[in-house]
């Protein structure tokens, strides 16, 4: 089985190849860059779109070049206001080779103020946590998610649970996708 990941991030490829070994054998992952069309940190609902953005553009390139996948994966590291705090999530969409498309969220957590201020500014969470960790390309290992935890969870970890989830319409289709 191909799938194609809608990024070259490693963390993000990995996640991807780790989460479908749940559900499928011989698995071939390979990650594509292409435009997610929404700004550098999505608000709200904007990364849903993100994320299925990235999936289907995905869809349209396998297509185009007969790339032979069988599933395509956007994954959109987003922010939202819930209860007055602001809280960093990602955002998984799975698409299959027929547009029928998935949805699936990682763990949500909280953002102190500091952060949350410069998000809202147009900073990404990845380049804000580069500055407050002193180094660099954060988003390519740990992530925000391993700061905050003290390194009890990564962004791999994070990653995996929502594309579980992400899954379950694939492993229901006659609930999910009625003809």
């Amino acid at each position: 089985m191909k799938i194609l990941v809608g990024s070259k991030n490693p963390v993000k490829i990995d996640s991807v190849r780790e989460a479908f070994a749940n559900y499928f054998d011989r698995l071939e992952v390979a990650g594509i860059e292409v435009d997610s069309g929404v700004s550098a940190q999505p608000v709200g609902d904007e990364t849903y779109i993100g994320a299925k953005n990235r999936a289907m553009n995905l869809k349209s390139l396998n297509e185009k070049e007969n790339l032979s996948a069988d599933f395509f994966v956007g994954i959109e590291g987003g922010i939202t206001k819930q209860f007055g705090k602001w809280f960093a999530f990602g955002c998984m969409c799975i698409a299959d080779k027929e547009g029928n498309a998935g949805f699936g969220n990682s763990p949500q957590f909280e953002l102190p103020g500091s952060v949350s201020e410069k998000l809202l500014e147009g900073k990404e969470l990845g380049d804000v946590m580069d500055e407050i960790m002193n180094q660099q390309n954060t988003k390519q290992k740990q992530g925000a998610i391993g700061f905050f935890t003290n390194g009890v969870m990564n962004r791999k970890e994070l990653y995996i649970e929502g594309l579980k989830v992400a899954m379950i319409p694939f492993l229901h289709k006659e609930m999910f996708f009625k003809k």
